[in-house]
């Protein structure tokens, strides 16, 4: 079975959650990658929202100015099901860069 791998990606993420992607089917995250542009630390938070309910991932992650934070790695991954949304949220306006790798349509 072929595998559609995806990337998504935000630029400038704020203080008011974005969305990077919802799920229309089984999808699988393999990646998540946040990178400070700014040149004060920030802190970051990664979660996904489901039936109106947040999960957090990564909360209020602390990342120095001009580096980077590597939330998804070393083979860890997380499925996501229809209707699931992935966030990402900053605590200082304008300061991440984000690219998430997924695995879109995952057969059960």
């Amino acid at each position: 079975m072929a595998q559609n791998f995806r990337r998504y990606i935000a630029r400038n993420v704020t203080t008011s959650a974005s969305t990077l992607l919802t799920a229309n089917s089984y999808d699988t995250i393999i990646g998540i990658s946040l990178a400070n542009t700014t040149s004060s630390a920030v802190n970051a938070s990664v979660y996904i929202t489901s039936s109106a309910a947040d999960y957090y991932i990564v909360k209020n992650a602390p990342i120095p100015a001009g580096s980077s934070l590597q939330v998804i790695d070393g083979g860890a991954k997380f499925v996501l099901e229809s209707g699931d949304a992935l966030k990402v949220i900053s605590d200082t306006a304008t300061s991440l860069d984000v690219i998430v790798s997924a695995v879109d349509d995952i057969s059960t």
